[in-house]
C-alpha cells in the first residue's frame, strides 16, 4: 500500500468519525446489508489459525500456509494497513425448506447456494472498487486495497471484529437477524478510522450444526477439520475421495449448507435481492444423471460465470459419480428404468481418459449390488 500518492489532507478525530459514517451509508446503498470498520490486531485469531494448521486440518490447501504470518497480520500484507473496512452482501436464493428437501431427492444433485448464480468475487469486488473510489472522491487519494476471498484475509476475524456478525461454532459469521447467507469482503486502507465494536457470540448451548455435519468434519465447536468436510471435498481436494466418506456425501456434488440449513439462527434469512445471486434454471435442482453426461465443452458453457466452473470437470465428473453410487446404495424409490439410466451413464465413463474418474465410477457401479 503505497503511500506516495496520498493526496488527502490529515482529518480531525471528528472528521473521521463522520467519514465512516459516509462510508457506511455508502456501503448500503451499494447494495452491502452491512458495513463495519476494525483494526489490525488479529492476535488471538493468529493463535486458533496457527493451531489449526500445525495440526494439518487444512487438507491440501496449501496457500493457506504459504504466506508466513501475512494472512495474520494485515500490516505485513498491505504495509501501512491501519484499518479495515469489512462487508456483507446477502446471497440466498430461496426458501431454505426447498433447498432441504433436495437433499432427500437422490437422483438430484445438491449444489451449494452460494455458487447458483453468478461468481460472487466479480459482484462484490466491484462494490468494494466502487466503494473505495467514492471514498478517494471525497477525501483525495489513499492507501488502500479490496479483498474478496482472493488473498491471504481471515475475512471472518476481520469480520466479527468489525461487528459483521459472530463467528459460529461452524466456522461460519453469523448475524442475529440474518443468520449466515452472505459473503464477505475488505477494503485495507491506512485511514485511522474509527473502529466498530466487535460482534457478540450468541450460539450459547447450541449443537444443532455439528449434529448436522453428514461427515462430522466440526469436530469440536468452532474448529473443522477440512479433510473430513465435503465443501473441501468436492471443491478444494483434486485427489481420490476417502471411501469410507463416499456414502456420508449424499447427493451433494459441489460443497455441502447443512451446518447453515439447520442453524437456528437461519430461520431469519430472507431470499436475496441480488439479481446475480439468484439460481440458474439448470443448477438449482438438476438431475444427476443429466449432469454427469455434459461433456467438457458442455459444463464449462452450463458453469460460465459461475464459482462452479473452476473445479475443472474431471472434479465434476468424480462427484458426481460418487452421487450416483449413493443413488444405486439407496435406490428403494428408483424405478427399473432409472436404475438403468444412472448404471448406463456410469457405464458409459468407464472409457474416460481420467484414471479418478474412472475409480470413482467404478466404485459408484459396485454400489449396485447392495440394494
Amino acid at each position: 500500500m503505497s503511500q506516495e500518492n496520498n493526496t488527502h489532507k490529515t482529518l480531525s478525530q471528528a472528521e473521521l468519525y463522520d467519514l465512516a459514517k459516509e462510508i457506511k451509508q455508502w456501503g448500503k446503498d451499494l447494495g452491502f446489508q452491512a458495513v463495519g470498520i476494525t483494526d489490525t490486531d488479529l492476535t488471538i485469531a493468529e493463535q486458533r489459525f496457527n493451531d489449526w494448521i500445525s495440526k494439518k486440518m487444512h487438507g491440501d490447501m496449501d496457500y493457506m500456509s504459504r504466506h508466513g504470518s501475512k494472512r495474520t497480520r494485515p500490516a505485513e500484507l498491505e504495509t501501512g494497513t491501519m484499518s479495515i473496512i469489512s462487508v456483507r452482501m446477502d446471497y440466498f436464493p430461496e426458501d431454505p425448506e426447498l433447498a432441504i428437501s433436495l437433499l432427500e431427492q437422490q437422483q438430484k444433485g445438491y449444489i451449494a447456494r452460494y455458487s447458483l448464480g453468478r461468481d460472487y468475487h466479480k459482484v462484490v469486488r466491484k462494490r468494494l472498487q466502487t466503494l473505495a473510489k467514492k471514498l478517494e472522491h471525497k477525501i483525495g487519494s489513499f492507501g488502500y486495497r479490496v479483498f474478496t476471498d482472493s488473498a491471504p484475509v481471515l475475512e471472518k476475524p476481520l469480520a466479527e471484529k468489525a461487528g459483521i456478525g459472530w463467528i459460529g461454532k461452524h466456522s461460519n459469521v453469523l448475524q442475529e437477524k440474518t443468520g449466515s447467507w452472505f459473503f464477505l469482503g475488505e477494503i485495507f486502507t491506512n485511514l485511522p478510522l474509527p473502529i466498530d465494536s466487535p460482534a457478540i457470540n450468541h450460539c450459547g448451548s447450541c449443537t444443532k450444526c455439528i449434529s448436522a455435519c453428514p461427515t462430522q468434519a466440526i469436530v469440536k465447536p468452532y474448529v473443522v477439520d477440512s479433510r473430513l468436510c465435503i465443501s473441501y471435498l468436492t471443491i478444494e481436494a483434486h485427489h481420490s475421495i476417502p471411501e469410507e466418506l463416499r456414502p456420508l456425501m449424499g447427493n451433494r456434488i459441489y460443497g455441502c449448507d447443512d451446518c447453515q440449513l439447520f442453524c437456528p439462527w437461519n430461520r431469519f434469512s430472507q431470499q436475496t435481492v441480488e439479481t446475480d445471486y439468484f439460481a440458474r434454471g439448470d443448477l438449482a435442482s438438476p438431475d444427476l444423471v443429466a449432469l454427469f453426461l455434459w461433456t467438457e465443452s458442455e459444463f464449462l458453457s452450463h458453469t460460465e460465470g459461475t464459482a462452479i466452473r473452476r473445479i475443472g470437470h474431471e472434479s465434476w465428473l468424480r462427484n458426481i459419480a460418487v452421487a450416483l453410487g449413493n443413488c444405486l446404495a439407496n435406490n428403494s424409490g428408483l424405478s427399473i428404468k432409472e436404475d438403468d439410466d444412472i448404471i448406463k451413464a456410469l457405464k458409459f465413463r468407464q472409457q474416460h481418459p481420467s484414471e479418478l474418474v474412472i475409480e470413482h465410477v467404478s466404485w459408484a457401479l459396485k454400489q449396485q449390488v447392495k440394494k
